[in-house]
Parts: C-alpha cells; sequence; structure tokens
C-alpha cells in the first residue's frame, strides 16, 4: 500500500509529534493513518502502509485503545479485526482532553490535596502550602471549566470557541459595571484585582 503525498506528509508529522504528545512516533504515524482512513484498516495494512514490524502495530494499537482512540471493528467473513478513528473530529478532542486530564491533572490534585491536609510546621511550610492552596483553586476552576466545555454540543462548543477575545471585551464591559457599582473585581485565586 502506498501512502499518497499528502496523506505520507500528515503521517510522518504526527509520528514526529508523538513524541512531544507523550506517545511513540509509531502510535503517532499509526493514528494518523487511521485518522484519514475512509476505511476501517487490519494491522497487516497498516504494517504495509507504514513499512513498521507487525509487533509495533499491535503494541501501538493496543495503546491508542487505552486512549479510546481507536475502535474495533470486524467486518462479515473476515475474521481478522478491523480498527478506525472515531469519525467525530469533537468526540477525538474530548476524548484526548478526558483522558489527558485522568494522566495528568487529576494525579497532580491528588497530590495538591494531599500536601494540603498536612499541618505545617514552620513559616516556610506555611508559605508553600498557601502558594500550593493557590495552585490547587486554579486547577480546580479550570478542570471545573473543562467540566462544562466537555457537556457542550459540537454547535455550542464552534459558538464558544469563535467567541474568542468578545469574551474578554465582555469580562472588561462586566468588570467596569462591577466597579462602577461599587463592587471589586476578584482575581482567579480570591483575592481583588482593583
Amino acid at each position: 500500500m502506498t501512502l499518497p503525498p499528502i496523506v505520507q506528509s500528515f503521517v510522518l508529522h504526527f509520528g514526529e509529534m508523538g513524541g512531544r504528545w507523550g506517545v511513540n512516533r509509531t502510535v503517532g504515524q499509526i493514528y494518523a493513518l487511521l485518522f484519514l482512513s475512509d476505511r476501517p484498516l487490519n494491522a497487516d495494512e497498516i504494517t504495509e502502509a507504514l513499512g513498521i514490524s507487525r509487533s509495533n502495530v499491535s503494541m501501538g494499537i493496543k495503546e491508542l485503545e487505552a486512549w479510546r482512540l481507536v475502535r474495533k471493528r470486524h467486518l462479515p467473513s473476515d475474521r481478522r479485526e478491523y480498527f478506525q478513528a472515531p469519525d467525530d473530529i469533537w468526540q477525538i478532542v474530548r476524548t484526548v482532553a478526558e483522558e489527558r486530564r485522568k494522566r495528568e491533572i487529576d494525579p497532580t490534585l491528588t497530590m495538591l490535596r494531599d500536601i494540603l491536609m498536612e499541618t505545617p510546621t514552620s513559616s516556610e511550610e506555611r508559605h508553600a502550602q498557601e502558594r500550593i492552596r493557590q495552585m490547587h483553586e486554579l486547577i480546580e476552576l479550570l478542570t471545573g471549566w473543562a467540566d462544562d466545555v466537555q457537556k457542550l454540543d459540537n454547535e455550542s462548543l464552534m459558538q464558544l470557541l469563535a467567541l474568542g477575545a468578545g469574551v474578554s471585551k465582555l469580562l472588561e464591559v462586566k468588570n467596569r459595571i462591577t466597579v462602577l457599582a461599587g463592587g471589586k473585581r476578584r482575581g482567579p485565586a480570591g483575592g481583588d484585582l482593583a
């Protein structure tokens, strides 16, 4: 199976980016191939298209299944397993966000909570614990926002993203109104801004 130049460029780039995203080059290439394919592919087709060993394909598929980024399919009258990436690009983004959160954010929040439960024994530890509390509050705020965004349907999500800088302008107006009304603006860690 010879890959068309556009597909080959995309696959090679995803392989290079794999290391930056926390997966190896082969996993990145397998995913890129499945993402662009107009039909499910079996392991032999992936091996041939990418010129990699069957064992590397098997390991890569297992990793992609663990990330919930590929689905196993069976075709009538064929005992082989076929694989395909989800069709909905927004579902792919949601899945990656969920999986990265489970692997990266949730363990950090657990560690921060554990430290915040400890009793500081010095002024240094009290200072450190206060900084940790600020970090914890910010991450909790961001993950709460991410949870809300995950619940949006695709159309609402696109509208939210299209707002772009309009959101900051809306917040500026809200803050001006709050200040004019005699209130104070609050920062992400709960402190007054002005």
